[in-house]
């Protein structure tokens, strides 16, 4: 059955804390701990630190963790360079970042990968952390050769998506912090249906949960469709 992709945001920004890691378990430690020292204070930089690079398929939580990452050393006062393939024109480099973060590599243009290229280099001059994520590891990425093997320098982590019992787990366990009851028959819908990206399911389920106490009626496959053809 063909699936539906929704263009709908996470409601809550992304964190550390509501990353949901399933079989990531090890990667999102060494985030966290990774974020602890990347935040610029006294320590921090006493040797150039190893960059890290992130892949995994769409869904996989590469941008959460990206995100969650810049949020964390952002709490901390720290300065964060980010630069993603949707940007059309990047921010000069600036010595007094903590961290260079880098998402998307696989879809940059010439000229980010250019930009990417020359942050990567003033952020080792400078014993900056680097954090970059794609969707394959960097042997398979088909951008500039300097900037593919710097990404493949360091620590390369691959993520996985969540399996079947995790999702919905997650499922469940989200309708209920709610006060929802979703049955069976409705969570076979939204996986069956709809993008199993778990941010994008997220989402799903903040819209029915509005949308049901609106229409003061519990969630039910005939109350998504009529969501959905309003929408």
């Amino acid at each position: 059955m063909k699936q539906i992709a929704l263009d709908i945001r996470v409601a809550d920004g992304p964190t550390f804390a509501n990353f949901l890691p399933g079989p990531n378990e090890v990667v999102l430690s060494h985030l966290r701990a990774w974020a602890e020292s990347a935040d610029g204070t006294e320590g921090a930089r006493a040797g150039a630190p190893v960059p890290d690079y992130l892949w995994g398929p769409a869904g996989s939580g590469k941008t959460h963790l990206l995100k969650a990452a810049r949020e964390a050393l952002q709490a901390r006062g720290a300065g964060v360079g980010w630069l993603d393939a949707g940007m059309e024109e990047a921010p000069p480099f600036d010595e007094a970042w903590s961290a260079v973060l880098m998402d998307d590599v696989h879809l940059y243009t010439a000229g980010l990968q250019h930009v990417a290229f020359n942050w990567f280099v003033h952020a080792q001059a400078s014993r900056m952390a680097v954090l970059a994520a794609g969707d394959a590891p960097p042997v398979g990425l088909t951008l500039r050769e300097d900037l593919r093997t710097r990404l493949g320098w360091g620590h390369v982590h691959g993520l996985q998506l969540l399996g079947e019992a995790e999702l919905r787990a997650v499922l469940r366990g989200a309708a209920q912090w709610r006060g929802l009851s979703l049955g069976e028959e409705v969570t076979d819908f939204m996986l069956t249906r709809f993008s199993r990206d778990l941010g994008s399911l997220m989402e799903l389920l903040n819209q029915l949960d509005g949308y049901a106490l609106r229409a003061q009626r519990p969630i039910t496959i005939p109350l998504l469709k009529a969501m959905l053809e309003e929408t």
